[in-house]
């Protein structure tokens, strides 16, 4: 999508919000938005689907992570299934937010929470596989007093929105076990409601294991929370967007679980039932930890995971360079560059993208890297050059072409040259270009062909290998974590129409990949074979 404010006449933040309800459906868009147009400028999603999903069996057994996380033993406790907020209630019944994106375990963390109820309870619920429940409750607080907390504040200079609400209670996590969590909130008294606030128990070390990293910047930036994002404010314009916003709020997507539910939960159920070891993060630990990444088998870059510090950016390419294999489960990943800032309630809670007004902004005149995408300029750094793939555009909605067949990575599959999924590429993809700076030797795995808006393109999945010995794959489409919980035959318009067919060739590709990567270097098991000149006849 284009990044100025001209697309269709309606503007970057029109343009987004059509793009919201295309990639999520009509249930967190509703009446929302109108036109916009194929390209590279202003791309993105938001929750839709839930996050629960089938799928059976007890988890696959595997070896316990260095460290003594072990995640098969984790997953096989009770789970709890009831953890779905069912009764929203009305739109400020209750909400919050934490005041720490993530915690190391026994850490404590502030709760800010605002309800027109008397009471309400909060209940921690460990994200995970669990026998297919998803989810197992760790914690549950007594009853506490409900106060309805005051409006938000809007920041003149930025449209900054943020909630200045007292903390409501301290959260201790001794006793926690590492990975991702949703704390539900459920009032008690008045008009009731439930909403969801998600926070990470962190790791402190990741060697030796496939590193989850919650892409909580990007959950941020398309939060309208307050009404205003990243993206436009209560006009529906570009220019009304905000230039820095906070986590000093709640989510509004999904009840308040942000992104998580539809681009990173199905794959962390997966990856934890086939119980290969596990380390957790945020987009921000990785940025401000130099050597988070140390030593890890993998890292995982989950279904949407847009805006990148160069800090984040910097950290994994250090981890690919010492052999640390990098998986992109989405499309238009590492397209925003951003910068982190503090805020009142502690380090790296402000995200700073100013994007096309990047001459603005105050940082940037004090010698700061631009706050606009990575391919642009100054300091145009194309996101290829670390994963193999760059953004091409949306919306779209295609399906999925296998042309490498015999790939290892299809092993098991059954898959043969020329099969169609459909709706699997959609809403926004990525491609090979060889215009940009594209590490090689790269192999196209998939090469679906699409028409964005008139422009015909091909999405790519793709996989590439560098000296070090680490393994890059890319899927191409933002719709594969979505894809693992498709089911049925598509016709009941859920998850996109994807069908039982996508479902089970991403998760058999997921599972192959997972196994692989996290059992060191791929590329020295399986070097990558440049096929680009085959693939695309020059």
């Amino acid at each position: 999508m284009h990044q100025d404010d001209t697309t269709g006449g309606q503007g970057e933040g029109a343009a987004r919000r059509r793009f919201l309800t295309l990639a999520t459906g009509a249930a967190t868009a509703a009446g929302l938005g109108a036109v916009a147009g194929c390209g590279t400028g202003d791309t993105g999603d938001a929750g839709g689907a839930k996050g629960g999903g089938a799928g059976g069996g007890a988890p696959a057994g595997g070896p316990s992570a260095p460290g003594g996380f072990d995640v098969t033993a984790e997953n096989a406790k009770p789970g709890n299934a009831d953890w779905h907020v069912t009764k929203a209630g009305p739109a400020r019944a209750v909400e919050g937010f934490a005041d720490k994106v993530s915690v190391l375990p026994g850490e404590s963390f502030g709760l800010h929470v605002s309800t027109t109820a008397p009471r309400f309870t909060v209940s921690a619920y460990r994200m995970g596989w669990y026998g297919g429940a998803r989810a197992r409750l760790v914690w549950r607080s007594e009853a506490l007093p409900g106060v309805r907390q005051p409006e938000h504040t809007l920041d003149a200079a930025t449209r900054m929105v943020r909630a200045r609400w007292p903390r409501t209670a301290t959260v201790d996590t001794k006793g926690w076990p590492e990975g991702c969590y949703l704390l539900r909130l459920d009032a008690q008294g008045g008009e009731g409601g439930q909403r969801f606030v998600p926070v990470t128990v962190r790791s402190a070390a990741t060697a030796g294991r496939t590193v989850v990293v919650n892409a909580v910047a990007t959950w941020q930036a398309y939060n309208r929370w307050g009404g205003h994002s990243s993206y436009d404010g209560p006009s529906g314009g570009y220019s009304s967007r905000s230039l820095a916003v906070t986590f000093d709020r709640p989510y509004e997507y999904d009840d308040g679980a942000g992104l998580f539910l539809v681009y990173e939960a199905p794959l962390l159920a997966l990856a934890e039932r086939l119980g290969i070891p596990l380390a957790y993060a945020t987009t921000s630990d990785v940025a401000r930890e130099k050597r988070l990444l140390e030593g890890a088998a993998a890292v995982l870059s989950l279904g949407h995971d847009e805006y990148w510090s160069p800090e984040q950016r910097a950290h994994f390419t250090a981890a690919r360079d010492a052999g640390t294999n990098i998986a992109v489960l989405g499309a238009n990943c590492c397209f925003r560059r951003i910068r982190l800032e503090p805020s009142e309630l502690g380090p790296e809670r402000t995200l700073v993208c100013y994007k096309t007004s990047y001459d603005q902004d105050p940082g940037h005149k004090r010698g700061h890297p631009a706050t606009t995408d990575f391919r642009s300029a100054p300091g145009a750094d194309p996101e290829s050059s670390l994963l193999g793939v760059i953004y091409d555009g949306y919306p779209v909605d295609a399906p999925y072409v296998v042309t490498n067949p015999g790939h290892w990575l299809f092993e098991g599959t059954g898959v043969k040259a020329g099969d169609r999924f459909a709706h699997l590429v959609g809403v926004e993809y990525d491609k090979v270009d060889t215009g940009f700076p594209t590490p090689r030797p790269i192999e196209i795995l998939a090469h679906s062909p699409v028409v964005c808006e008139g422009r015909p393109s091909h999405a790519d999945t793709a996989y590439h290998t560098v000296p070090s010995g680490a393994g890059v794959f890319a899927t191409g489409t933002m719709r594969w974590v979505e894809a693992l919980d498709a089911t049925g035959d598509g016709s009941s318009g859920a998850n996109h129409s994807l069908d039982a067919r996508a479902g089970a060739l991403t998760t058999r590709v997921t599972e192959n990949l997972l196994r692989a990567f996290a059992a060191g270097p791929a590329g020295r098991a399986h070097p990558a074979q440049d096929n680009v000149k085959a693939v695309y006849g020059s």
